[in-house]
């Protein structure tokens, strides 16, 4: 990056209150193909480095209008589904929530219907932030994203809704208590090399798809992607931002059960906005 564009990169980030970046698809990227990450976690911190490292590489950033929303994004890595193909694939969705915002679930679901040029995700399974320290998770932790979803669903967004790491009885509360029934429960094989037997029969009786994931329980720490975020604008000395939320896709192409295209899309705000949204202030 010139000294110019470093100059102009750096007021972009520090004016912009939300960042939301696009991998673009890495099967066909071909400088993160030649990377085997270990973990989600890894291959997510190199995705967003990479992808800020060659928007600003190859966009002629300037500071005469500074957006508060800083689209970071390149046209040519990203593969939309064209409407002759949309009967022909399937559009899979897991929703990493950073930070707990009724708004995030709505926001995401419809950059990835934007983004992927669809009116409609076929599946999207959720992963709400964890609970404080010392709490477990809970049914009520669960319902405000719950719902939300629900209400995608019924505007037709969202065919089906999942979600993410549920033991037997918290999947049969949620189960119970929800108007739109999940019709998946991913489990973690790292901490269940086997499937519980209650959680199995409770799957099966109730016609709910039991999945494996391997994501790590915080998907990405607030300093690694300060880290990843300031290395992709080449070490500039940036504001703090923080995750809102992470979006993984995979778009499979149903006949032949192959990943056609797969990536990510990330939104972030600035720590200052997040103070500024807390109730009360």
């Amino acid at each position: 990056m010139d000294p110019q564009n470093s100059t102009e990169a750096k007021q972009l980030l520090n004016h912009a209150k939300t960042l939301r970046l696009h991998t673009g698809n890495l099967v066909n990227r071909s400088r993160l193909k030649k990377k085997c990450p270990g973990s989600t976690s890894e291959e997510l911190r190199d995705c967003i480095q990479a992808t800020l490292s060659d928007w600003f590489s190859t966009n002629k950033v300037s500071s005469k209008e500074l957006p508060e929303t800083l689209d970071c994004f390149l046209s040519e890595a990203t593969d939309a589904i064209t409407p002759e193909e949309r009967e022909e694939v399937k559009v899979s969705v897991k929703l990493f929530l950073c930070e707990s915002g009724q708004s995030s679930i709505r926001d995401a679901v419809e950059m990835a219907c934007q983004t992927l040029a669809v009116s409609q995700l076929d599946s999207v399974i959720i992963a709400p932030p964890g609970p404080l320290e010392g709490d477990c998770q809970s049914l009520a932790h669960l319902q405000p994203a719950w719902e939300q979803l629900e209400a995608l669903v019924r505007s037709q967004k969202i065919a089906a809704i999942g979600t993410s790491d549920l033991d037997k009885d918290l999947l049969e509360q949620l189960y119970n208590w929800a108007q739109v029934k999940p019709s998946s429960n991913q489990v973690n094989l790292a901490s269940c090399c086997v499937m519980p037997p209650d959680l199995t029969a409770f799957a099966k009786e109730f016609d709910i798809q039991l999945l494996t994931h391997n994501d790590a329980k915080e998907l990405m720490s607030a300093a690694t992607f300060q880290e990843a975020v300031q290395e992709g604008a080449q070490d500039l000395s940036i504001a703090d931002w923080r995750l809102e939320w992470v979006l993984r896709y995979s778009i499979i192409v149903k006949s032949r059960g192959i990943i056609k295209s797969k990536g990510y899309l990330v939104s972030a705000r600035k720590m200052q906005v997040f103070r500024d949204l807390k109730p009360g202030r």
